[in-house]
Order: C-alpha cells, then structure tokens, then sequence
C-alpha cells in the first residue's frame, strides 16, 4: 500500500455498519497488544478473536503494520484538558502525565519506534497540544520543536523500560529483583570499584520513581532555557532562535538571515 493510501486509511471515517470493519479489529488487535505485547500480535490472533478468518481481516486492514498504525491512534484518543490560563510548566506537566498513563494502559505504544511513522488525527493532535503550551513561551520555533521531540522519546523510553522488564520476567519466571539478588560472584567482585562501592552503601541505587525523577529534571531544564530566553526574546531569530544583529537604526529584524526569512514565508503559505 502507498502512503497516500495509508493515510486515508489513518484518516478514515468511522464505519457503523455491522459486520467486519477496520474499528473492530483495531479494537480486537488493542486487547491482544494489551494482554501480549505487539510480539504476541498477530493477524491470526485478531482473526480469531473476532470469529472471523485471517484473509477477511486484509479487506480492511492491508498487513501487520498498517495495523499497528491505526492502533497507536486509536489508543491516543484526544489530549488531556488544557487550562490555558494556567502556567506553562503545570500545561506542560499535565501533557505529558497524559501521555505517561496512555503508555501505562497501552505499554505497547513504545515498542515500535520510528521515525517514519504515518501519524493519524489523534497523534497529530497531541503532538499539536504539546506544540502550543511550547509555543507560549519565549522558546524560539526550532527549540519548541526540539522540547517537545525531547519530552516524547523521554516517555517512550520510559515505557519501554517497563516492558522490557516484564517481559523478562514472563520469559524468566524471575523478579528483577530475584534474578539480581543471585548474583553473588558479580558482587564479590564490586570492592575494585571506589564511588560504585560507596554509592552502593549510601543507598544511591535505592532510587526514586524514575518517570517523576526524569520528568521533573526535564521541566527544570525547560524552565532554564525559557529564562535565558525570556530577555532575549527580540535579540533571537522566530525561525531559528539563533542571534539577530540588529541595525542601528530602523526597523528591528525578526530573522537572522534571508534564509529564514524564506523559510517563515513559506511556512504561512502552507
């Protein structure tokens, strides 16, 4: 399938006709990803939690892939509500809670990453609503960008640390804990290594949740690029954030080049 016909099929029309559509196995594909992970999905599987045979599912949905698309949008859903007349930092941390307890319900959504992935209404959304709070703060377009680049692959390494870890212990049989707790021959030999040691003893691995760990650290180096930015907000380029050498005198220049002047242009055109 071409990817114009992915999009359509990504931006389709719901179907309430009965019998066989592409809403009905994306909603059964959902409950197979959630209970086994995209490793246990398969086309079969939804087949045969509908009642129907795999080759009926290809008139609806081309492959595996196509598939797993329109899931990652279903699940997505709509953005958390927005108080747009509440700080930055608390628009921001409630986005990407959001995002944290989609990943939490759909753990799957991490494990196929890429970076040519066809987004649908709802990703378009979110990562729309995630550009907005950015956007109202004195962050240049390119930082903007950045931020919220930065603030999603954070919550997909995230998640998938959790699917990682359960998946090896449903492969193993044994708790992280269990399978570290016996592995006295590594720990005989940790007193070569001075700070691990003392970071050991300290309780320095007694860590805290890492997504309030991480995500708390994120905002904090937010908020200190929106400071440095919050005077400079007119010495800046609006399309790169790179410095403006302002004339002495006449009009102040918003771009920092002719470049990104074109750049802005065609930007509006569209």
């Amino acid at each position: 399938m071409q990817d114009d016909e992915r999009v359509e099929l990504l931006w389709r029309n719901e179907d309430a006709r009965p019998g066989l559509s592409p809403d009905r196995v994306v909603a059964a594909a959902v409950k197979v990803a959630d209970a086994e992970g995209l490793a246990g999905l398969s086309m079969r599987k939804v087949a045969e939690r509908l009642g129907f045979t795999t080759m009926s599912l290809y008139r609806h949905v081309p492959s595996r892939e196509h598939l797993v698309d329109l899931m990652r949008d279903a699940v997505l859903d709509a953005p958390a509500p927005d108080d747009t007349g509440a700080p930055w930092r608390e628009r921001l941390e409630t986005a990407v809670r959001h995002g944290w307890e989609l990943r939490r319900r759909h753990p799957w959504l991490a494990e196929e990453r890429s970076t040519r992935h066809l987004p649908g209404p709802n990703a378009l959304a979110h990562y729309e609503h995630l550009l907005s709070i950015l956007a109202s703060t004195p962050l240049p377009p390119a930082e903007v960008v950045a931020a919220a680049g930065l603030l999603g692959r954070f919550l997909d390494a995230e998640a998938l640390a959790l699917v990682e870890a359960a998946r090896a212990e449903r492969d193993s049989g044994v708790s992280d804990e269990e399978f570290w707790g016996a592995r006295d021959g590594l720990w005989s030999r940790m007193s070569r290594y001075p700070t691990l040691t003392a970071l050991w003893e300290a309780g320095g691995f007694e860590q805290p949740d890492p997504f309030e760990f991480g995500l708390a650290l994120l905002l904090d180096g937010v908020e200190v690029r929106i400071a440095q930015r919050e005077g400079t907000r007119d010495e800046t380029c609006a399309m790169c954030g790179g410095p403006i050498e302002q004339p002495a005198s006449g009009r102040p220049r918003a771009y920092c080049s002719r470049s990104c002047q074109q750049r802005a242009y065609r930007s509006r055109k569209r």
